[in-house]
C-alpha cells in the first residue's frame, strides 16, 4: 500500500523541477483526522526549492492523478499532505491481499545471500540465559529475511577452541569428578572448570599447567585431542536438545577449531598486504589516525585470538557462500571488536557487506550476575522448565486432558519466554518479568496466542452455522472499525520490511500486538455471526480469516507456536 502511494506521489514530484525523490516518505497517519497516510515531502523541499512548504504541497496535490485510489487529499499546515483511501479501492485491494499467498510481502528482484551468525555457545559450558537473546533474535531475523526472499545461511559459530580447554583438560585429568552430576555431562565439566578457576586464584602455577595441556591439544596429542572431541560431542548433544526445544535449526555449525589451520596463512596474508606489523613480539594491526585501538591478531608466543578466527571466517564464508551480507547477532559490548574487524576486512578489499546487529543484556529481578567462571548463572533449561510449569499452573484446572494441558503449557511457556525478549527493542537492556511474560491481557505471547485461538473459535462457529464462502472473495466495509482493521492489514509488509532493515524483530511484535487490539475492537463493534446481511457477514468472516493469517504468519516469524484452541 505504501509503495503504491509513493508511486503516485513520485509522479507528482517529477512534475516539479529540482525535487529529490529520495526525500519522499509516506507513513501511517498519526490520527484518523489526518487521513490514512501522511507525507512531509513538501517540508523536506522547502530549502531546496526556496518556497513555502504550503505552496509546494499545493503544487504537488494539483499534479496528483489518483481518483480511484484516494477519497481525499488535504494539505495541512505547515505543509503536510494527508491522504485518505477510497472505500472502493480499499475493498478491492483487500481482495487482492486475501488471495496473496505471502500477504503482499515485498520480494527481491534478484537473489541475495546472507550468512547469519548467532547463538554461538561455548563447548563444555551450559547454555544459560545470556545465550537466549542472540539465539532468539538471530532465529527471528533468519525467518524474517527468508520471508522476504533472501537465502539465509544460519551459522552457529561455536566456541570450541581456546585457553579454557587447557584449564578444563587439566581439571578433568586431575580433579575428582563430582558425583551429583551425570558423568561426562556439561554440568560436570562446567563444575570442574569452575573448581580450576577457584584453585588457580591461590595456586598461580596451575595456569602454567593449563597452558601445557593446551599446547598438547593444539599439537593434537593424545589423550588431550580425544578428550577434546569427547567434550565437543557431549556439548553438541545437549545444545541440540535445547535448540530442538526452542524450534531452532542451523545450516552449519563450524566452531573456532575449524578455522585453526587457516589462522597462520591468514596472518601471513595480512602481513604481506602491509596491514600489520610486529609490536613487542606480537603481530598487530594499527589503524590510521588511531581511529580504533590496535587489533592484535597473533600473540608474542605465536598463539592466535578471536580476532584472527573472525577474519579467517569471513574469508571462508566469502569463498564458500559468496554472500552479499554477513550479519553478527551479539551483545552490544562487542561493538568495538566488530568496528575493528569490519575496518580490517575493508582494508583487505573484501567486498561483502558486514553488519553487527547488537542487543542489550537480559537482566532478572533477582539481580543474578552472569558468570560461568563463578557459576552464578540461570541455566536456559531451568528457565524454560519454569516457564512451562508456570503456564501449567494457570490451566491445571481446565477441562483439557492431561496431555493437552502439558502441550498447551509447553507452547504458552516457551512463547512467553521468547516474546518477553522479542517484543522489546534489542538495542536496550531488558528486565525479564514473569508477570509480564504470562500476562493474558497485556503485550505478551499468551495474549497474541489467545487472540489467534479466539479467531479460530469464531471460524468454527461460523462454519457450523453458515456455508464457507467459495470462489471470488469480496469485501464490504460498512463500519469504521471494519475499515480501521482492514487498513491496518496493509501495514504488515511495511512492518516486516522495517524489522529486517533495522535488524529489530520487535517491530513485528509491536505490529501483532496492535493488530490483536484492533481485531478485539472490530469484534466488539461488528457482529459476525448475528449479522443478517449475508454479504456483510461474509466480508466480516474474511476479515477474521485475514486477522488469523497475519497473526499466525507474524508469530511464526518470531518463532512462536500457535494453537487453534486455548
Amino acid at each position: 500500500m505504501i509503495t503504491e502511494l509513493k508511486s503516485i506521489l513520485l509522479k507528482a514530484l517529477d512534475s516539479l523541477e529540482g525535487t529529490d525523490q529520495n526525500l519522499l516518505e509516506v507513513v501511517p497517519a498519526t490520527h484518523p483526522r489526518f487521513g490514512d497516510f501522511q507525507t512531509n515531502v513538501a517540508l523536506q523541499h522547502a530549502k531546496i526549492l526556496r518556497k513555502s512548504p504550503l505552496v509546494i504541497a499545493e503544487e504537488l496535490v494539483s499534479h496528483l492523478s489518483c481518483d480511484e485510489l484516494l477519497e481525499s487529499v488535504e494539505v495541512q499546515k505547515p505543509g503536510f499532505i494527508n491522504l485518505r483511501l477510497s472505500k472502493s479501492f480499499l475493498e478491492s485491494r483487500l481482495s487482492t491481499l486475501y488471495n496473496s499467498e505471502n500477504l503482499d510481502l515485498p520480494s527481491l528482484k534478484a537473489p541475495r545471500t546472507m550468512v547469519l551468525d548467532y547463538s554461538s555457545p561455548n563447548v563444555a559450558k551450559t547454555m544459560h540465559v545470556a545465550h537466549l537473546r542472540s539465539t532468539i533474535q538471530g532465529e527471528s531475523l533468519k525467518r524474517i529475511y527468508r520471508a522476504l526472499g533472501w537465502k539465509v545461511i544460519a551459522d552457529n559459530h561455536i566456541g570450541d577452541w581456546g585457553t579454557q580447554f587447557g584449564k578444563l583438560l587439566f581439571a578433568y585429568k586431575n580433579f575428582e569428578h563430582p558425583g551429583h552430576h551425570a558423568q561426562d555431562s556439561i554440568a560436570m565439566l562446567e563444575e570442574i572448570y569452575q573448581e580450576f578457576v577457584r584453585k588457580a586464584e591461590g595456586e598461580p602455577e596451575l595456569e602454567e599447567r593449563a597452558r601445557e595441556e593446551l599446547a598438547s591439544l593444539q599439537r593434537k596429542e593424545e589423550p588431550n585431542y580425544s578428550l577434546w572431541k569427547k567434550f565437543l560431542k557431549i556439548s553438541l548433544g545437549e545444545f541440540h536438545g535445547l535448540y530442538e526445544r526452542l524450534g531452532i535449526e542451523f545450516d552449519t555449525e563450524l566452531g573456532e577449531s575449524f578455522y585453526h589451520d587457516k589462522l597462520s596463512p591468514t596472518v601471513e596474508s595480512i602481513r604481506k598486504m602491509g596491514l600489520s606489523r610486529k609490536s613487542e613480539g606480537a603481530e598487530v594491526i594499527f589503524f590510521e589516525d588511531d581511529q580504533f585501538p590496535p587489533f592484535l591478531i597473533q600473540k608474542k608466543d605465536g598463539s592466535f585470538l578471536y580476532s584472527t578466527t573472525d577474519i579467517a571466517a569471513i574469508l571462508y564464508r566469502e569463498e564458500t557462500y559468496s554472500p552479499d551480507r554477513i550479519v553478527y547477532v551479539t551483545d552490544n559490548r562487542q561493538k568495538l571488536h566488530f568496528q575493528q574487524l569490519f575496518k580490517v576486512a575493508d582494508s583487505m578489499g573484501l567486498g561483502v557487506e558486514l553488519i553487527h546487529a547488537p542487543f542489550g543484556l537480559m537482566k532478572f529481578e533477582q539481580g543474578v550476575v552472569m558468570s560461568t567462571r563463578k557459576g552464578a548463572v540461570i541455566r536456559l533449561e531451568e528457565l524454560l522448565d519454569e516457564a512451562q510449569n508456570r503456564a501449567y499452573g494457570v490451566i491445571k484446572d481446565s477441562p483439557y486432558s492431561q496431555v493437552e494441558k502439558q502441550e498447551i503449557a509447553r507452547i504458552v511457556g516457551l512463547g512467553a519466554v521468547k516474546y518477553q525478549d522479542l517484543c522489546q527493542n534489542p538495542a536496550s537492556d531488558i528486565l525479564f518479568s514473569w508477570e509480564k511474560a504470562l500476562n493474558l491481557e497485556g503485550n505478551s505471547a499468551p495474549y497474541l496466542q489467545y487472540a489467534y485461538a479466539r479467531v479460530c473459535g469464531i471460524s468454527r462457529k461460523y462454519s457450523s452455522q453458515f456455508e464457507i464462502p467459495q470462489g471470488k472473495t469480496s469485501f464490504k466495509l460498512r463500519d469504521s472499525a471494519e475499515r480501521d482493521l482492514a487498513l491496518f492489514f496493509f501495514l504488515y509488509p511495511h512492518a516486516v520490511s522495517q524489522a529486517a532493515s533495522q535488524y529489530k524483530p520487535h517491530i513485528v511484535a509491536e505490529y501483532l500486538f496492535n493488530l490483536a487490539q484492533k481485531f478485539a475492537s472490530f469484534y466488539a463493534q461488528c457482529s459476525v455471526l448475528k449479522e443478517q446481511d449475508s454479504a456483510v457477514r461474509e466480508s466480516r468472516f474474511h476479515l477474521c480469516s485475514l486477522s488469523a493469517r497475519i497473526l499466525a504468519h507474524g508469530l511464526n516469524l518470531l518463532g512462536i507456536e500457535i494453537m487453534e484452541r486455548m
